[in-house]
């Protein structure tokens, strides 16, 4: 194993927390070193094919993990540069501001977070300008307060989705423009990266006009001399100075490019930062054991892989007679329930249309939409994706076994989701937009149920939670600044971080944060 190679500053991943902190330091001058364990996402026209996407692993890892009992797991990462983001929906919220305060829901506390809205909110900006988020301040009433308007307009609805959302409205309901990072322009739609096209959620966009991180934030530093990435780079554990308190080396396996053959190297950085996910940076954490760090690297409080949150996610599709031709569907969201209803004072979550199901997404599980077709589904159908919050417990953990990844979790806060879900069909009935109600089956089988499904342990898309910050090394991982406690030049700057999860989609969140730690390291380099 070679050892050579010194950074100024190590990152480890490119999705949201990599690739933006990536975008934020490469102004410093400092010497980067960018590890991604994938390649570049290949642009070919099996991006936008349907059955390539949903029912194959070209863009997704085949790896599995374990849940609690042993059973396999088929998580769907996404191993390229930019991360999952290469095939995110590209809805991008903000956290309400009660999100970061203690809030008692139906199945416990969900806690407060050491920081704040308004420490985050500035960042917020700054993130939605970077990933060019479209969306219209005030029709949300649960929106939190803004220094500034969105810097892009709404995406505009198509006429069945504007239809259903003046419905919405006469039911007393606010539906409102769902914030989406998309290169789009439609007052000059030939300047227009995005083609509003029906390939968006769920999919690699061939044209590259999501704003997912490679396109938004990795790629428009590649070009700096300073910037080095390397791919097909996996990184293997860290190794700590004798005294336990520095990373003094990420070691790292490489694929030669020409032969293929995998070879170890190790690199070294008076900086590291950990952005693999909530799951494998806890893993790799654990992984690097160590004499000093018999536990894991940073995990003196034994919390490393612990409060492990994923929401409580599902789908329903509502098939009326009405025919819906829609392209680019995601467009519109629900927060009404955000906080409970009358009668429930527990929050309950968040809806928002799914990307348009196709013929071709619901072929392969045709039985499950009888009698009516695939085709039939697919041409009247409505899609809503609801999102819950699930509380951190910290007997929700990321573990390892040798080799094996074991998620240790067991789902709470449920009756939430099934009273929003349920809430939310009869809403889709009394608007005749629930002839019929099934499960969204091209991302996920139903658990067991004839009307909806509730996404398994599988989809952990929205991973949080698993080295949460805070200011006593007794309880957290990390410190406000992201910073280990115990490791001086090691910071973690994805999703692991959140203390709870909120009931919408944590990706701006982490990109926000990466900004703000990506300030603080700013002027640790100086």
């Amino acid at each position: 194993m070679s050892t050579d190679g010194h950074y100024d500053l190590i990152i480890i991943g490119t999705g949201a927390g990599g690739g933006t902190l990536a975008h934020r330091l490469a102004q410093s001058g400092k010497n980067i070193l960018i590890l991604e364990r994938g390649p570049f996402l290949p642009r070919e026209k099996e991006n936008w094919d349907v059955k390539t996407v949903f029912n194959s692993d070209r863009y997704h890892h085949p790896e599995v993990w374990y849940d609690r009992d042993g059973n396999p797991l088929h998580p769907g990462m996404s191993y390229f540069v930019g991360g999952n983001t290469k095939v995110y929906g590209a809805a991008l919220f903000r956290l309400r501001e009660k999100d970061f305060e203690a809030f008692e829901h139906r199945d416990g506390l969900s806690p407060a977070w050491p920081l704040k809205y308004t420490d985050f909110e500035p960042y917020y900006q700054q993130a939605e300008q970077l990933y060019q988020v479209h969306g219209s301040t005030g029709e949300d009433p649960t929106e939190p307060f803004r220094t500034a308007a969105y810097p892009y307009p709404a995406v505009s609805h198509e006429p069945r989705i504007a239809e259903i959302a003046e419905l919405l409205k006469a039911k007393g309901l606010h539906p409102y423009h769902t914030p989406v990072g998309i290169r789009l322009n439609e007052a000059q739609r030939y300047l227009s990266e995005c083609l509003r096209c029906n390939t968006c959620d769920g999919f690699p966009c061939l044209v590259h006009a999501k704003a997912d991180a490679e396109v938004s934030a990795v790629r428009p530093v590649l070009g700096q001399s300073h910037v080095t990435l390397l791919t097909e780079a996996k990184v293997l554990k860290l190794h700590t100075s004798p005294s336990g308190g520095e990373i003094a080396s990420v070691e790292v396996e490489l694929r030669d490019p020409a032969s293929g053959a995998l070879h170890r190297q190790r690199f070294s950085g008076d900086l590291v930062a950990l952005a693999c996910g909530a799951v494998n940076s806890s893993v790799l954490l654990l992984r690097s054991a160590n004499d000093q760090h018999p536990r894991g690297l940073a995990n003196g409080s034994d919390l490393v892989g612990r409060h492990f949150m994923k929401h409580v996610l599902g789908s329903v599709i509502g098939v009326s007679r009405k025919p819906n031709p829609t392209q680019f569907q995601k467009t519109l969201s629900i927060n009404d329930f955000y906080w409970g209803e009358a009668g429930y004072h527990y929050p309950l979550g968040q809806i928002q249309t799914l990307g348009k199901v196709s013929k071709e997404a619901l072929e392969g599980n045709a039985s499950a939409y009888a009698p009516l077709t695939p085709e039939e589904v697919a041409s009247h159908s409505i899609d809503w994706w609801l999102t819950v919050e699930d509380l951190p417990d910290p007997d929700n953990r990321v573990r390892i076994e040798g080799e094996r990844i074991i998620l240790d979790y067991r789902e709470n806060n449920t009756e939430p989701y099934d009273r929003l879900e349920q809430r939310w069909i009869e809403i889709l009935q009394s608007i005749e937009c629930g002839q019929q109600i099934m499960p969204n089956c091209s991302y996920f089988v139903g658990a067991g149920r004839t009307y909806t499904g509730r996404l398994p342990l599988d989809g952990v898309g929205h991973q949080v939670g698993t080295c949460r910050f805070g200011e006593n090394p007794a309880t957290s991982v990390l410190d406000l600044n992201c910073r280990t406690h115990e490791i001086n030049n090691l910071y973690v700057t994805d999703g692991s971080f959140f203390c709870s999860s909120g009931a919408v989609n944590p990706t701006l969140t982490i990109i926000a944060n990466a900004l703000r730690v990506g300030d603080h390291l700013l002027e640790r380099l100086r």
